[in-house]
C-alpha cells in the first residue's frame, strides 16, 4: 500500500497534496459530525483534544518540517541553517499579521475577547475564523512536502514522501478532534446540531486551497524549499502558542491538556520516524 502511494505521489505530487489535504478536511467533517451523537462535551476532554492538536503541530513543525528543511539547505555550519531561520521567521510574522487584522475568536474563550479588527460579526463566524487561521499552516505543510518531492530523485524522494504522508496522516487524527472541538462549542450557543456540523467542517475548508499552493509553489520554484518548509513551521509554533495552549489553560483540566499534548507529540514523532 505504501509503495503505491509513493509511486503515485512521485507522478502526481500536486495530486497527491490534493487527495491528502481532503482527507485531513475529511477528517475534520468525520469529528464534527459527532455533534448530532453528543448533546455536550465535558470540558476535560475537551482541553485534553486541544492539547494533543498541540502536540502533533509542535512535534510535526520539526520532524517533518524544519529537519528537512535543514536537510535539504546548502552549506556548512551556520550557513546551513539561515534558510530554516529566516523561513521559520517568515512564517510566525505572516500569522501574527493575520492574527491582528483577521477577526476570531478563540475556543473557550468570550464574545468580548475576540481578537483582530473589531467588528460586529457573530461569535459563531469568529470561532471558525479561529480554526480556519490555524488551518491554513497545516495545509501548507502539506503540499509544501509533496511539491519538494517532485524536484527530488531516489532515496530523497521517497523520504520527502513518505514524510508527507506521515504529516498528513497525524494532521488528520489531529483534526478529529478538532472538528469536534469547533462544533461543540457553537451547539451549546444554541446553533442547530446541522449549522454546527457545517461550520466545523467548514473551519478546514481552506487546507486543499493552501496545500495546492503550496505544491505548485515548490515543484515551480525549487530554490524556495526550505524557506517554504520553514515557514510552515513557524507558522504552526505561532498558532500553537497563541491560540492551541492558552484555550487549554482557562478551566482547572491543565494537567490533562498538557497529557494530551504529550500523547499528540509522541504520536506524530512515531508516525514520522516510524513510517519514514
Amino acid at each position: 500500500m505504501m509503495d503505491k502511494l509513493i509511486d503515485f505521489a512521485s507522478q502526481n505530487p500536486i495530486l497527491a497534496a490534493l487527495y491528502a489535504s481532503l482527507f485531513t478536511w475529511g477528517m475534520t467533517a468525520l469529528g464534527a459530525s459527532l455533534v448530532f451523537f453528543f448533546k455536550k462535551a465535558k470540558r476535560s476532554v475537551m482541553d485534553a483534544m486541544l492539547g494533543f492538536t498541540g502536540g502533533v503541530m509542535v512535534a510535526a513543525s520539526f520532524w517533518s518540517l524544519l529537519a528537512p528543511a535543514i536537510d535539504n539547505s546548502p552549506g556548512e555550519g551556520f550557513a546551513k541553517v539561515v534558510p530554516a531561520a529566516v523561513g521559520f521567521l517568515m512564517g510566525a510574522v505572516v500569522l501574527f499579521g493575520l492574527d491582528k487584522l483577521l477577526p476570531h475568536l478563540h475556543i473557550n474563550f468570550k464574545r468580548d475577547e475576540a481578537e483582530g479588527m473589531k467588528t460586529n460579526w457573530h461569535s459563531t463566524t469568529l470561532l471558525v475564523l479561529a480554526i480556519t487561521l490555524h488551518n491554513i499552516p497545516e495545509g501548507l505543510a502539506v503540499g509544501v512536502l509533496f511539491g519538494a518531492a517532485a524536484n527530488l530523485e531516489g532515496v530523497e524522494q521517497i523520504a520527502m514522501i513518505t514524510s508527507a504522508i506521515s504529516l498528513a496522516i497525524g494532521i488528520g487524527i489531529q483534526n478529529f478532534p478538532e472538528g469536534f472541538a469547533v462544533s461543540m462549542p457553537l451547539k451549546r450557543q444554541g446553533v442547530s446540531g446541522l449549522k454546527s456540523f457545517w461550520y466545523g467542517q467548514l473551519s478546514a475548508v481552506v487546507e486543499p486551497v493552501a496545500a495546492v499552493l503550496g505544491a505548485v509553489a515548490v515543484s515551480i520554484f525549487t530554490p524556495i524549499l526550505p524557506y517554504a518548509l520553514a515557514f510552515a513551521a513557524g507558522a504552526m509554533i505561532f498558532v500553537v502558542i497563541e491560540e492551541v495552549i492558552p484555550e487549554t489553560q482557562r478551566d482547572k483540566y491543565t494537567d490533562l491538556a498538557t497529557m494530551g499534548f504529550i500523547a499528540g507529540f509522541i504520536v506524530m514523532m512515531s508516525l514520522d520516524v516510524g513510517l519514514g
